[in-house]
């Protein structure tokens, strides 16, 4: 029987195994450069980026990758930005972005929005259906919106690919949960 060998096992384990690593990795990664990005780069001053660090730990990831995380953001001039957009039955979405490269950030936004069924709204045109809660940008909706279970899933697979986006650090919608 061709193709079914002890090495085909491995190289399809390896993989699967690599591709959670990966995907972990990257989760950590993000934690670490927001925690950086927010406050100071000693863990010890900073007790969000400690959390994060004790992650990586756990996650094996190694020191040279961590440090370079940090330096990269310690040397960033970084902005936060607020996109608008809107997903499946017309959902308002609301993302909050840190990024260096605003040009940059808006295309692959828009990019993503309109590849997944939304798009990016204009200044103003979701924002006032949220209430500012607290000074750090944190959101509450005004006006839910009811969508449908086909809709519901799509707007799912839209957050998840938004937030695999470097810059991207956190998303509010307005449909019920």
């Amino acid at each position: 029987m061709a193709g079914h060998n002890k090495f085909s096992k491995i190289k399809h384990k390896k993989a699967a195994t690599d591709k959670l690593k990966a995907q972990n990795f990257s989760k950590v990664v993000k934690l670490i450069q927001i925690a950086a990005r927010k406050g100071p780069t000693d863990p010890n001053m900073n007790p969000e980026l400690r959390l994060a660090l004790e992650k990586a730990k756990e996650v094996n990831m190694p020191k040279d990758n961590i440090n370079r995380i940090l330096e990269k953001a310690a040397n960033t001039n970084g902005q936060v930005i607020m996109y608008e957009g809107f997903g499946p039955e017309g959902v308002g979405i609301l993302i909050k972005t840190y990024t260096d490269n605003a040009n940059r950030t808006v295309a692959d936004l828009r990019h993503m929005l309109s590849k997944n069924g939304g798009s990016l709204g204009a200044s103003g045109s979701v924002i006032w259906m949220f209430t500012e809660i607290t000074r750090e940008q944190e959101y509450e909706v005004n006006i839910p919106t009811e969508i449908t279970p086909e809709s519901r899933e799509k707007l799912d697979s839209l957050i998840e690919i938004l937030e695999e986006l470097d810059d991207v650090e956190e998303i509010w919608t307005t449909a019920l949960s």
